[in-house]
Order: structure tokens, then C-alpha cells, then sequence
């Protein structure tokens, strides 16, 4: 078994074909694709304004209570812009939609619950001013209790001890 060895190839070009891939073709194929691309956005774009004017021709009312509905309730109309960042929800909801409304900022409410909480009871204040009532400071309380102690009755004799009793006095 013999190896035959080859020499190196004298051409310049390494080892590889230059045959099989042409910068031509990539380059159409690119041009190609970017035409596509154009055509289908046109195609897409179009598409979708016809079902936009289709959709809207079919709408139904957004509630019947509602007279003065504007055609696209997903944008809030310009007298209701205070500026681009923040729209006063708020007014227009007020005017153009009935009551009860769903709630716009959950988390404002709550925080605003748990403020209006914490000032009832970390604060003085009359519970009833004609009785003499107050409302006092949880700390405070604390501290009252930790002086003063819990109120304790006082303890009653059991029946049975007061009725030893009386037997022994009797005799």
C-alpha cells in the first residue's frame, strides 16, 4: 500500500472552492427579500385599514346609558389632555360614562386607606366630645397600660367557702 502524497496547489486560492457561492446571487437574493418586505408591510397596512373601517362601521355602543359616546374611546379626546404624560382620566370618565365606574388607580386608594388608618390611630381626637371620649395613640395606650396596669376585678369568695363559713359560725 503505497500513499501517494499530492503537492500544494499552485492556483493561490487555499483549499477551497471559489465556485460555489457568488456575491451576485447573496446581493439578489437581499434585493429580493427588502422588495418582499415593502410589499408585504403595503399589503399588511392596507389590510388592516380596511378591518379597521369594517370594525368600526359594525361597533355597537359602548353602553346604552351612554349618549354622547365619541366614536374612538381608546384615545381620550384633546379637552381632556392636561399633557402628553398625564390625561385627566378622571373628568372624562365623570362626564361621559355612567356610574359605578371601575377603578382607575387601585393602589392610590389603598395607599390612601392606609394613611387616613395610620393618622385614626397614631392621633388624639374626640371619639364623643358631649360624653368625654377620645381617641388616643396606640403608643400612648401602650404606655398607660404598661404604668397603670389592666383594670382587675375584685375576687369574690366562692359559695361553697362562704357556706363553710356561716356552718362554722353557727356551731
Amino acid at each position: 500500500m503505497t500513499n501517494p502524497t499530492q503537492p500544494e496547489k499552485s492556483t493561490g486560492h487555499g483549499n477551497f472552492e471559489r465556485r460555489d457561492v457568488g456575491i451576485a446571487g447573496v446581493l439578489y437574493f437581499l434585493a429580493g427579500l427588502a422588495v418582499a418586505g415593502v410589499i408585504v408591510h403595503f399589503v399588511v397596512t392596507g389590510l388592516f385599514s380596511r378591518l379597521q373601517k369594517q370594525s368600526e362601521a359594525e361597533q355597537t355602543p359602548v353602553s346604552p346609558l351612554v349618549t354622547n359616546a365619541p366614536q374612538d374611546t381608546r384615545h381620550l379626546p384633546p379637552e381632556y389632555k392636561t399633557d402628553s404624560e398625564s390625561p385627566d382620566y378622571q373628568k372624562y370618565l365623570d362626564k361621559n360614562f355612567p356610574t359605578p365606574q371601575l377603578e382607575l388607580d387601585e393602589r392610590t386608594l389603598l395607599n390612601k386607606d392606609r394613611l387616613r388608618e395610620e393618622q385614626t390611630l397614631s392621633t388624639y381626637d374626640w371619639v364623643d366630645q358631649k360624653a368625654g371620649t377620645v381617641r388616643i395613640p396606640i403608643d400612648r395606650a401602650m404606655d398607660l397600660i404598661a404604668q397603670h396596669g389592666l383594670p382587675v376585678r375584685t375576687q369574690s369568695q366562692p359559695a361553697s367557702d362562704t357556706n363553710a363559713k356561716k356552718g362554722k359560725a353557727a356551731q
